[in-house]
């Protein structure tokens, strides 16, 4: 059993997303720190600073390498960071003179971060084409149904009628604005972490900001200084999220209330009661609602991480790990739900003048 309920036995069922959970998952951590160590040496071998041949021996000896996951449980109990361990079992692993060429200049926050903004960056793509597939679903709904006629409602009473297109494009345009800001925020914002022990690469000398931009060219990242303390970046991408999951919250809140008066809207694959048989509970509307507040709440959170004493930070960084992987998961899943929940409508509207 999981304490989460994105991956609880059952509970899975309602708040799971296995794509975004695969990308936090140690397996994929681990595979994005290979990744990080690999780059490294072959882009420090690239600008001189070790022999090709060490970098060849680190890329060999790290190609099938398997992690000892309990030692790096326990390293982790002791250090704070699984780095301290896993570098040793990397280094034990490449073995002979090179092995002392793993990590080369580099310290535990360059590599657990550049791993975070690998799979953040992998996480924003299945996010930004989910939103795709969502907008396209909304515009089919517009076209069947959008001359329809709906009661317009302002501060929770009926107004004047508008249309089915009215109120799907106020659904619509929040989200086209969404994805409009990832696809920006995807330009820049997935930047390379590679700082040494205080931020100044002082083991690089004049070759520091060529290993870096080779580093952040290999690895498909956006080349940037160090940002150890300097977590803006982090908190404007959780932000994203936030506001998407909002967005989707008012999708979910507007079509709960229309199925609370039944005549408007017309749903298929509600959920079912065990007391009262002839209902059919609007289980995904709600869980956009739940979803959006959720990730309103772990906001705050991710905002108190931004305090990072001095040059690193050990209590600040903890806590994105405890919110950030939490809130991509609870986006991605709320995307599904509403893309199922859009299909789910059958009929929306009334013809009735």
């Amino acid at each position: 059993m999981s304490l989460l309920p994105f991956e609880h036995p059952f509970l899975s069922g309602l708040f799971g997303d296995s794509e975004i959970i695969e990308l936090f998952s140690a397996r994929s951590d681990i595979d994005a720190m290979l990744r990080f160590e690999v780059a490294l040496a072959e882009a420090e071998a690239e600008a001189g600073l070790i022999p090709a041949d060490a970098a060849a021996s680190i890329v060999t000896g790290l190609s099938a390498f398997s992690a000892d996951m309990t030692a790096l449980r326990d390293g982790v109990a002791k250090d704070g960071v699984v780095l301290p361990e896993l570098v040793r079992q990397l280094r034990s692993a490449v073995g002979g003179p090179a092995a002392e060429r793993v990590h080369y200049g580099a310290t535990s926050q360059d590599v657990i971060d550049t791993s975070l903004m690998l799979r953040l960056k992998a996480a924003s793509e299945i996010i930004v084409s989910r939103l795709g597939r969502l907008a396209d679903g909304l515009d089919a709904l517009s076209s069947r149904d959008g001359k329809e006629r709906l009661m317009g409602y302002t501060r929770m009473q009926a107004a004047i009628p508008i249309t089915v297109a009215d109120r799907v494009r106020s659904w619509a345009e929040p989200l086209e604005r969404h994805l409009f800001r990832l696809e920006n925020y995807a330009q820049n914002g997935f930047a390379v972490q590679f700082g040494g022990a205080a931020g100044t690469l002082e083991k690089l000398g004049d070759k520091a900001e060529t290993v870096r931009a080779i580093l952040a060219t290999r690895l498909g990242l956006t080349d940037k200084p160090q940002w150890h303390s300097q977590r803006d970046g982090i908190a404007e991408f959780g932000n994203l999220l936030a506001l998407t999951t909002g967005s989707l919250g008012k999708i979910g809140q507007d079509i709960a209330l229309l199925a609370e008066l039944g005549g408007e809207i017309r749903l298929s694959g509600g959920g079912s009661s065990s007391a009262m048989p002839h209902k059919q509970n609007p289980v995904s509307a709600e869980t956009l609602v739940t979803l959006a507040r959720y990730n309103a709440v772990q906001l705050s959170a991710l905002h108190q991480s931004l305090v990072h004493e001095q040059e690193r930070s050990g209590a600040g960084w903890m806590l994105e790990w405890l919110v950030l992987p939490q809130m991509v998961t609870a986006t991605g899943n709320a995307l599904l739900v509403a893309e199922r929940l859009v299909a789910q409508i059958d009929k929306l509207g009334s013809t009735e003048s």
